[in-house]
């Protein structure tokens, strides 16, 4: 398996490590197929809803590891409504490209965002949570129900 040179810098020397003990929006993902466990931590201005500072802890494979460390990356700086726009092709565009077999990891990272949105917003009900949102959150808990049901 071949990966890019920017895929090896970013698991060598990944970006944004760590937790965000400030974090107002914290979401954790995992894929129980493969084992890649992303959490995502985040700060986010309250009037602005721009992404001030964001962390990750991964537990998984070289990708995934690379796929949260760039992500921070591309988030960091963003509007809210911005950070959703980045789905799983721009991740892997931004890394080079991955391995069709790790691909599943950048989608990974996409469901982080998603995931760490959507508790900011439960948590600011006062706020309007960016038109995305709702889609991108109603997607993620199908692929939940989804993978809960194969378990069983």
């Amino acid at each position: 398996m071949e990966y890019s040179e920017k895929v090896m810098d970013h698991f060598e020397n990944p970006r944004n490590v760590g937790v965000l003990e400030d974090a107002n929006a914290v979401g954790e993902v995992g894929n129980p197929r493969c084992g890649d466990i992303m959490r995502i931590s985040m700060k986010i201005d309250d009037e602005t809803d721009v992404v001030e500072d964001i962390k990750f802890q991964t537990f998984g494979c070289g990708a995934a590891i690379a796929v949260s460390s760039v992500l921070t990356e591309m988030v960091k700086g963003r509007t809210t409504e911005e950070a959703l726009e980045i789905d799983n092709q721009a991740v892997v565009e931004e890394l080079g490209g991955l391995p069709n077999v790790k691909v599943h990891c950048s989608v990974l990272g996409e469901e982080g965002i998603t995931a760490a949105l959507k508790v900011y917003y439960d948590e600011h009900p006062e706020k309007t949570p960016p038109p995305n949102l709702a889609d991108k959150v109603a997607s993620l808990e199908a692929c939940a129900t989804h993978e809960h049901q194969e378990k069983m």
